[in-house]
């Protein structure tokens, strides 16, 4: 006599409310690729788990399938531990192009492939992360905006030809030394691409010293440096 599973008693008025959503090209477009139950029963998984994260970027780890006692219990079978069935339907919902998985140091780190999750694996490709808290372990930090963006956002309008030397700037020095040379542009009320130039010149040729307009005397009346930069500063 084999073991039968108990048969599912019905939704109750509140279990019926509490929705999941899912995208319809799940079922237009996935259900077509999936042709494993257990990895069936993994994405589906995934869709009710994911929302239910914290951060800009949520994720999964391995831990979080092996330790729903639900989802494990559906793995069971008679050819293959829970745990074998569970990577095999991880692999398999990557191959097909449904999940997205960055590794950081054994760690494995699993998303929905939208936007957003592509967006995480890059940011993480990058390094742009750190070590978190709580169900995030390790928290990704957000896209930071370019430096084209940067210098329209705080110095000006980008015209074709500053384009051309912010890329060239970008060549010469770190994102770091130019983040702050446009800081330095915007204190001295200098907001001219050659003083931004001149400034990461001088850092290069005398060492990064982080100079603001409050560092220099009032006496003279002038804003944050003499020299070869007077001719890029409005002095008020």
């Amino acid at each position: 006599m084999t073991d039968q599973k108990p048969v599912f008693v019905g939704f109750s008025a509140e279990m019926w409310n509490e929705t999941t959503r899912l995208p319809s090209s799940f079922f237009t477009e996935l259900l077509p690729l999936v042709d494993d139950l257990a990895e069936l029963k993994v994405l589906l998984f995934c869709f009710w788990a994911l929302p239910q994260k914290s951060g800009e970027f949520p994720y999964l780890l391995r831990n979080d399938f092996l330790t729903h006692s639900p989802l494990m219990d559906g793995l069971i079978n008679t050819q293959s531990a829970p745990e074998t069935l569970l990577d095999a339907a991880l692999n398999r919902a990557v191959m097909h192009g449904i999940l997205l998985c960055a590794e950081i140091a054994d760690e494995k780190l699993y998303f929905v492939n939208t936007p957003r999750g592509k967006l995480a694996v890059e940011q993480i490709k990058a390094g742009e992360f750190r070590t978190g808290a709580g169900d995030a372990p390790i928290e990704i930090l957000p896209e930071r905006p370019t430096i084209y963006k940067l210098y329209e956002s705080n110095i000006g309008l980008l015209t074709p030809m500053i384009a051309d030397e912010l890329k060239d700037i970008v060549k010469d020095f770190p994102r770091e030394w130019i983040e702050d040379a446009l800081r330095e542009a915007v204190r001295a009320n200098a907001r001219k691409i050659k003083y931004i130039r001149a400034v990461l010149d001088r850092w290069k040729a005398e060492g990064k010293v982080r100079v603001t307009v409050q560092d220099q005397s009032e006496e003279n009346g002038k804003s944050y440096i003499s020299g070869e930069y007077a001719d890029f500063i409005e002095h008020g």
